[in-house]
């Protein structure tokens, strides 16, 4: 599940500050502030996301296949809202923890989720909904 995915790098970016900062750092008060912007907008990603799919009474588990397209609100400018809040959340955390050396971790999330996550649930949609998800994916993006 990407939540564990996400746990695992939170863990590591925490124990990278705590542990092994090496005198690293991203500069004081405008980090913390970013930062709570950055988890504060993922969370509002989320619960946007999670709010319109239940609308449309369909499944936000991974795995499973949806019984519905959502292409209203948020997914009207992502396809994949709640994987960008976790991306979000995971950045902004990184920067108000001063884990300067965990950055990395930002895109080696985002390529874990694509690969294990996103390519796999929009195969499963591409078999379900054809043509309308193939107009979907053209008029919207994966991430921004």
């Amino acid at each position: 599940m990407p939540p564990v995915w996400l746990l695992a790098c939170l863990v590591l970016a925490w124990l990278q500050a705590s542990q092994y900062a090496l005198g690293l750092s991203f500069g004081g008060a405008w980090a913390d502030f970013a930062g709570g912007i950055l988890v504060g907008g993922g969370l509002i990603l989320m619960v946007l996301a999670f709010a319109e799919m239940r609308r449309h009474r369909t499944t936000i588990i991974p795995h499973e296949t949806p019984e519905r397209l959502v292409q209203t609100g948020i997914f009207s400018r992502t396809r994949n809202p709640i994987y960008m809040g976790d991306a979000l959340i995971l950045l902004g955390l990184i920067l108000r923890w001063d884990a300067v050396l965990s950055l990395p971790l930002v895109p080696v999330f985002v390529w874990i989720v694509e690969k294990r996550f996103i390519e796999p649930e929009e195969d499963r949609m591409r078999r379900k909904f054809g043509m309308e998800f193939a107009r979907y994916c053209q008029k919207t993006r994966r991430w921004i």
